[in-house]
């Protein structure tokens, strides 16, 4: 870029179409602006097709998180249902009661 700026420094003439405005610039600079225009152009258009796939991520998102809710609410359900583990039949082993931490 540096290069292209260097090599073409004579000034050209822009006119905008529909009105009868012209500006005298260098050339690089000209290509410069208007590759920066189209630039943000396709970043725009990138950024706006983005948003679909970006506003299903973020429903999937919220689903996972309600789905992962109920999983923990299912899964304290079953280890209130399930009660103490039974000693296996035929141990003489005493199981020992450890306060939670």
């Amino acid at each position: 870029m540096i290069l292209f700026g260097l090599s073409n420094r004579q000034e050209v003439y822009l006119y905008l179409w529909p009105f009868d405005l012209a500006w005298a610039a260098p050339l690089s600079v000209a290509i410069l602006i208007f590759g920066a225009f189209f630039f943000l152009l396709g970043a725009g258009v990138t950024w706006a097709a983005g948003l679909v796939h970006r506003g299903r991520a973020r429903k999937a998102e919220d689903a996972a998180r309600v789905l992962s809710a109920e999983l923990a609410e299912y899964r304290a359900a079953a280890a209130k249902q399930i009660g103490p583990v039974p000693q296996p039949a035929g141990t003489n082993l005493a199981r020992l009661q450890r306060p939670a931490a």
